[in-house]
């Protein structure tokens, strides 16, 4: 992770002083449950090592004041001003949360404060470097504000900044990822109720292995076709007279094909496929047997490239390399339109599968691929 004792002296530097404490949270992998979230569906993510580290002091104004190692110059908002449409670019997700935090509570004092932030969580690369960010904010003002708020509370105070502020209309599973995960576990959330359980994953007793391929696309959630796939769900939901994809069942697929236009039906069936398989796989991790995951992130992969269309080339290069060696199971993970793609493998195998994605990347004229372990770790927490 990121240093905390680095990012207390890049705080020092900017401000002049000591922070009062550092915080820290995860990016996430989401396992299997892709564009369900924001269908009131199924996800089952995880956290992983990579963390953004934020070190925060209070100030004796509303001033909101944000710098950082990954970007040039200090972004700076009076904590009454901030409002959807008032900032953009990187400082949204921070000034977003303090904002969406100062509309739970009357904050006893003016709310002003000093957040100096660093991190190892790639940008862009489909692992939530932004519910990164806004959790580890978040934890930190809920702490020096006395705000008190609940797991839920923070989780939707990250929504709001990325939705409202932002302007990226993601739903709620990357935050509760990063807020709540566990060593070696993931995170099952029903994404309609909230209820949230952890289900170890199994992999060391099993030899198993987690690998994250990197293409190097990278995305942004605030462009089109995020929204558009979210649109065509909703389209879907209101003409089915439904509050939410998540009311159908795969029995009831062959009904709404005859209701739905071509283009929406496959959205549709994406998503209704894809919480059938979020709960497959949940059963068989806690039936013991994490392989049985291999052929349904795989199937998961094939969903997304042809019925969500959020797929691209250098993706399914890698699930293809992945699984031409020998890997259980493969999918691309984050909201698609470029980022990583995650595979299931024997552990013996692993080394095998990155030569593998490195050389079908060089066979194919791209830039090398990224090519990583990734270990279900724990969520947000108060470092110092």
């Amino acid at each position: 992770m990121a240093s905390t004792s680095a990012t207390a002296r890049g705080f020092a530097a900017a401000y002049g002083r000591d922070p009062e404490g550092v915080w820290s949270a995860p990016g996430r992998v989401n396992l299997i449950g892709e564009h369900t979230d924001y269908n009131a569906g199924l996800v089952l993510p995880f956290a992983i090592s990579e963390r953004t580290v934020v070190a925060a002091g209070r100030r004796p104004d509303d001033v909101i004041t944000v710098s950082s190692t990954l970007y040039p110059g200090t972004v700076r908002a009076h904590l009454a001003g901030i409002a959807p449409g008032t900032i953009t670019g990187w400082g949204a997700y921070p000034l977003g949360v303090a904002w969406a935090l100062s509309k739970l509570r009357d904050l006893p004092g003016p709310g002003g404060t000093d957040l100096f932030i660093d991190s190892d969580v790639p940008a862009g690369g489909g692992v939530s470097s932004s519910a990164a960010l806004e959790m580890a904010v978040a934890r930190a003002l809920n702490d020096l504000w006395g705000v008190a708020a609940s797991d839920a509370e923070l989780v939707h105070a990250g929504q709001r900044a990325e939705n409202e502020i932002a302007g990226a209309p993601t739903g709620i599973m990357d935050q509760y990822a990063s807020l709540l995960g566990q060593a070696g576990a993931g995170v099952f959330l029903d994404c309609r109720t909230e209820d949230t359980r952890i289900v170890p994953l199994r992999l060391d007793q099993t030899g198993l292995d987690l690998v994250l391929i990197d293409t190097g696309e990278r995305h942004a959630h605030a462009a089109g076709g995020y929204a558009a796939r979210r649109a065509s769900c909703e389209k879907a939901a209101r003409q089915l007279g439904l509050p939410a994809l998540r009311d159908v069942g795969v029995d009831d697929l062959p009904r709404i094909a005859g209701v739905l236009d071509e283009e929406t039906f496959r959205r549709a069936r994406h998503v209704v496929t894809e919480n059938a398989r979020v709960a497959a796989a949940v059963a068989a991790l806690e039936a013991g047997d994490p392989a049985a995951v291999g052929p349904l992130l795989t199937a998961s992969h094939a969903s997304m490239r042809d019925d969500f269309e959020i797929s691209t080339p250098a993706l399914d290069l890698a699930v293809g390399a992945a699984l031409e060696a020998s890997a259980l199971g493969a999918r691309m993970t984050g909201g698609g339109f470029g980022g990583a793609a995650i595979a299931l493998t024997p552990r013996d195998r692993a080394a095998g599968l990155g030569e593998a994605a490195e050389a079908a990347f060089r066979a194919a004229h791209l830039p090398a691929p990224r090519v990583r372990h990734v270990t279900p770790s724990p969520g947000a927490r108060r470092e110092t």
